[in-house]
């Protein structure tokens, strides 16, 4: 049994000019998807409407900036080396 190389609905349904087909093995959201549920997890102001909410959007900027860099040198840190 091979591993299908593209999702068939895909390529049936959307036209191959706005969609180009990938096959299983290329996929490599799931690193994406793992940071944008970490920032929203640290982020409390993205999630609730309440006690982490500030009506500037430059502190919303501010505090995404902050996580980032934050998150960004514990990562470095934790690389060996």
């Amino acid at each position: 049994m091979g591993v299908e190389p593209y999702y068939a609905p895909y390529t049936r349904i959307i036209p191959s000019s706005r969609h180009r087909a990938i096959s299983k093995l290329a996929r490599k959201t799931n690193h994406v998807e793992r940071f944008n549920c970490t920032l929203r997890q640290r982020v409390s102001r993205l999630v609730r409407a309440t006690l982490s909410f500030s009506k500037k959007l430059s502190n919303h900027i501010g505090a995404i900036r902050y996580f980032i860099c934050g998150y960004n040198i514990t990562k470095c840190a934790a690389l060996p080396g």
